[in-house]
């Protein structure tokens, strides 16, 4: 196991734990034991796709709870090993695959789960990969992303005047915020929203909110995604939208 470098994903391997000194605490279940109480203790065979799945922990996860295909995919060879030797240990039947975020749009199918969590603020292009990623869900989007600045959420209206300018200082606008070189000493960490940025985006991507189970997390079902019968990429990139 040490020959697989430092684990990001601290995961019990029968007995032996992989980042026990974790900065984080006992991550990520830290964060899991809040988004499991939004998902079904038994998934009865449900198909699901991670997303920038580092060690696998959420796929383990997901595979535990009795879901049929498992897809984990990441860019980082190391993650990917790692969660190979960590399903192998423990036994699980996931599929590993390295795939960009950028180009999980041309996986075949939809899944009834996808898990998108923790990569969107280390995304060059957050948004466009948020509108691949939703043509993937046939069911619930769990999304998951680091916050900074304002922790409040309220309705904004749906317009505003050329000349009112007050509206882009109020704490709560939906912002984000642009890291030119590093933040917590890694420079993939380049666009980190506010509350209201990342449920703004979710809802422009034609997602509906549906739970918050963790300050950073919400789990979403496709709702508006396609627009006179495409996907709102296409028509974005088609110059339609």
């Amino acid at each position: 196991m040490c020959g697989l470098g430092e684990w990001f994903h601290n995961i019990n391997l029968k007995g032996i734990w992989t980042s026990p000194q974790h900065f984080l605490g006992d991550y990520p279940n830290v964060k899991w034991k809040h988004i499991a109480q939004a998902i079904p203790e038994d998934l009865n065979g449900a198909s699901v796709l991670d997303i920038g799945c580092n060690a696998g922990f959420y796929s383990i996860q997901m595979k535990r709870r009795g879901a049929g295909r498992v897809l984990a995919v990441d860019v980082d060879d190391r993650y990917l090993e790692q969660a190979r030797f960590a399903a192998r240990t423990l036994e699980l039947d996931i599929e590993f695959e390295k795939r960009s975020v950028y180009a999980v749009d041309s996986i075949a199918g939809q899944f009834d789960y996808v898990l998108f969590l923790g990569i969107f603020y280390h995304l060059r292009y957050p948004l466009y990969a948020l509108d691949k990623v939703v043509k993937k869900v046939g069911g619930k989007l769990v999304f998951q992303t680091m916050l900074r600045g304002a922790e409040t959420s309220q309705r904004w209206e749906d317009d505003y005047h050329f000349w009112n300018k007050k509206i882009f200082s109020q704490p709560g606008f939906p912002s984000m915020y642009f890291i030119e070189k590093n933040y917590a000493g890694d420079p993939t960490n380049w666009w980190i929203p506010n509350r209201a940025a990342a449920e703004a985006m979710l809802r422009s991507s034609g997602m509906e909110i549906v739970s918050h189970p963790e300050e950073e997390t919400w789990i979403c079902e496709p709702r508006a995604v396609t627009r006179n019968g495409e996907y709102l990429l296409e028509a974005e990139l088609a110059g339609t939208l």
